[in-house]
């Protein structure tokens, strides 16, 4: 499920590590296809230049553009511009990217989804220079802790900018769902948005999260929606790459999985850009209350006790 919405989710570790997603609600840079026409377009003013040469510049107006794969959770990548290969699409402004993520749990506003097991992830999105963009993400479930079924895959779409300088927004809509989860209604969608500020080598976020009133969110405790309210801080240390990171979210709703119809949750944690596109990450992990009685009827299995996660990403 999003942590840009994820924040440090799995955005847990990644200051989306739900510091987790959202998302996710997704916690992105983008090559600015005018650099490229900029360069090129210079080239083109001395009508004595050959279009093999016209070319040839084109293609360095590229590469000093800085169209690479390149590293990035919450929401947690860097964009990889493909105009060097398609004309078309470098001039309508789309650039794209992926991730991939080994986490050694899954935790979703605090809730182990994965079992206290292993789970893989990953993600591709499609952004416009206009700030629209669309995406997907995906990640293992463990079939018996929440009954779900063994894949959540969630698809969400959005609009996100720079309102003034240090400060930018995020706005969207997240579907979250289940395909082999068992008879029943499961899948479930939800509005987000949030605030970022930017100062140095500080960041923080606060945002919301809600999903109306949905028959698969009835649970047979009186309530079918569900509203989170989360803030997320990371500070960069200086010199080292390493960014140090804390999340708090409150959730109040169907969605809690917890006795009460509220809890709070929240993380500590670290992470560092190791090589490449590679990220290690490690945070402590916690939600306050007891699993709900409904809940353990799945497994029996506590999934709302503290855990430390570890994440090993990878970004293009």
């Amino acid at each position: 499920m999003l942590t840009s919405i994820r924040g440090l989710t799995v955005a847990s570790i990644s200051a989306g590590v739900l510091l987790s997603a959202t998302p996710a609600f997704a916690n992105e840079t983008s090559v600015d296809p005018n650099a490229v026409d900029s360069l090129s377009g210079a080239a083109a003013l001395d009508q004595s230049i050959s279009p093999e040469l016209m070319i040839a510049a084109a293609s360095l107006a590229d590469r000093e553009a800085g169209i690479s794969l390149v590293p990035d959770v919450d929401r947690a990548s860097e964009p990889v511009d493909v105009a060097a290969s398609s004309g078309f699409l470098g001039e309508a402004g789309f650039t794209f990217s992926a991730n991939v993520a080994l986490v050694t749990e899954y935790r979703f506003r605090g809730v182990d989804l994965s079992g206290s097991e292993i789970a893989i992830q990953g993600g591709f999105d499609v952004n416009h220079s206009s700030g629209f963009y669309a995406g997907t993400w995906a990640s293992s479930l463990d079939e018996d802790t929440v009954g779900y079924g063994s894949t959540e895959l969630d698809l969400y779409g959005g609009w996100s900018g720079n309102l003034t300088e240090g400060l930018s927004t995020d706005i969207g809509f997240i579907a979250y769902t289940y395909p082999d989860a068992p008879p029943g209604e499961f899948d479930y969608y939800e509005f987000y948005g949030s605030l970022s500020f930017s100062l140095g080598p500080v960041s923080t976020t606060g945002g919301i999260a809600y999903a109306p009133g949905q028959n698969s969110l009835d649970f047979g405790g009186g309530t079918d929606d569900n509203l989170y309210l989360y803030t997320d801080v990371s500070v960069g240390i200086p010199t080292t790459p390493i960014t140090v990171t804390g999340h708090l979210g409150y959730t109040d709703g169907s969605l809690t999985f917890t006795n009460d119809g509220d809890a709070f949750d929240w993380s500590i944690g670290a992470e560092a850009n190791v090589f490449g596109p590679i990220t290690v990450g490690v945070a402590y992990i916690g939600i306050e209350g007891s699993p709900s009685l409904i809940s353990q009827a799945f497994g029996l299995f506590n999934f709302t006790k503290d855990q430390v996660v570890g994440t090993l990403s990878a970004s293009f």
